[in-house]
């Protein structure tokens, strides 16, 4: 087992980076992998970039980047990124080496290809009870972010306004920034993280355009029930707005039951729905994606989206269509696995003197320093790599307003059993 440093003595020696180097970035080189100047990547996060865009002030180099960085540097286990430590299916794999060798390797349809487009809308009826009309109401792209970001500049004017849950995944806010929107967090709170209904209708203005909403809920692990979904259509009905929903996680599910905001009542005709391939079949890379809707709001995304990447993955997609065809033993074997690795990471975390919050979905946990002396959730992430040969994420970058998050941190437990268990144990030095 790595030990793990006494932070309090590194607090007293000046250490304030996993890689030794005191917050005025001094010495040598650049921080690992820029071949730059030896300056945090977050700091181009919280400073100016003299040549980037008003709108796009203060997004820089994700806190992902420079996490993974810091794991590919000191050789630590990587529980920041939410990516999988192993590949998906063999027969997803295989189906794309085929498509390869069968010349499917040119611009697909604008849309997406026939075939995949017919599967995503197979999907969502057998898992959802959703009818959709493949050839006008699914369009395929570059992995979810791109779905979101094309939404967000052919849905919004600029001026208007973005609801959201808080703590968003970091693109919400970039992308809204993009499209000349502001977007407006409503704070969801542990150990829950329930929806505060007054609080999400207190936030819709005149200026709100769009709701964003995310289920199951990438920090937090929340997946939001009947009654909050119920709740949230009367918003979005009485006050007539359109509904952009991130459902990636839809089957990565332990404790209750993944909902579609679009199946309730008056939402069909107003909601967006983006998924994509990635976290369910553990091909994070491959970036296919798809947003499902009415016919009018597919036509707009689709007309932003075609001036983006115009079309992605050839070959991939004719694989994700063997994927959305597997059998449920598949997609219930990949939750029950996931389910067995969150329990595994809870415990550890428990065991390491964290006070952990239990996630129902995705593929996080979210923790809170404060038990173990710590007050600093983004000082820590920085220097566990070379107390305990660990890396997490801060969770202030999900935040507005950075204190609100200040000391909670999350873990990805994405990874193979024996990985999280010798990351329980390394952490468990934090405790002596």
């Amino acid at each position: 087992m790595r030990p793990c440093r006494d932070p309090r003595r590194d607090a007293r020696r000046g250490v304030t980076t996993a890689a030794g180097r005191r917050r005025d970035g001094g010495g040598a080189g650049g921080w690992p992998g820029t071949g730059g100047p030896a300056v945090p990547p977050l700091q181009a996060m919280t400073g100016r970039l003299p040549h980037l865009a008003a709108r796009l002030q203060g997004f820089g180099t994700t806190i992902f980047a420079e996490m993974s960085a810091l794991a590919a540097r000191t050789g630590a286990i990587n529980l920041g990124q939410g990516f999988p430590d192993t590949d998906g299916p063999s027969e997803v794999t295989e189906a794309a080496v085929a498509a390869i060798r069968a010349g499917h390797n040119q611009y697909p349809p604008g849309p997406g290809i026939p075939e995949l487009r017919a599967a995503i809308a197979r999907h969502q009826k057998r898992f959802w009870g959703l009818d959709v009309d493949p050839d006008t109401e699914v369009l395929v792209t570059a992995g979810a972010t791109e779905a979101l970001a094309a939404a967000l500049l052919a849905l919004c004017e600029v001026g208007d306004e973005v609801v959201a849950l808080e703590p968003t995944y970091d693109s919400y806010t970039a992308c809204a920034a993009m499209a000349g929107a502001r977007l407006r967090p409503v704070t969801l709170h542990p150990p829950d993280y329930a929806v505060d209904l007054d609080a999400l209708a207190a936030a819709i203005t005149p200026r709100t355009r769009l709701l964003l909403l995310n289920t199951p809920h990438n920090p937090t692990g929340a997946v939001l029930d009947d009654a909050e979904l119920a709740a949230i259509a009367r918003l979005c009905v009485d006050n007539d707005l359109i509904a952009v929903t991130d459902e990636v996680y839809e089957h990565l599910v332990y404790d209750g039951t993944h909902r579609p905001l679009t199946g309730f009542p008056g939402m069909a005709e107003r909601t967006l729905t983006i998924s994509s391939a990635g976290k369910t079949f553990s091909l994070t890379g491959w970036k296919v994606g798809w947003a499902c809707g009415p016919a009018p709001l597919v036509d707009a995304v689709r007309t932003a989206k075609q001036f983006l990447t115009y079309v992605n993955a050839a070959p991939f997609q004719h694989a994700i269509v063997t994927g959305l065809e597997l059998g449920d033993d598949y997609f219930g074997g990949l939750r029950d696995e996931l389910a067995a690795k969150r329990d595994l990471l809870c415990a550890g975390l428990t065991e390491a003197g964290f006070a952990v919050f239990r996630p129902a979905g995705t593929y996080f946990v979210t923790v809170d320093v404060r038990p173990l002396g710590f007050e600093d959730g983004m000082a820590l992430c920085r220097s566990l790599p070379e107390r305990c040969g660990v890396v997490a994420v801060p969770n202030e970058v999900f935040y507005a307003d950075p204190a609100r998050g200040k000391h909670l941190v999350r873990f990805a437990f994405c990874k193979r059993t024996e990985v999280l268990a010798e990351a329980a144990e390394r952490l468990a030095g934090l405790r002596v």
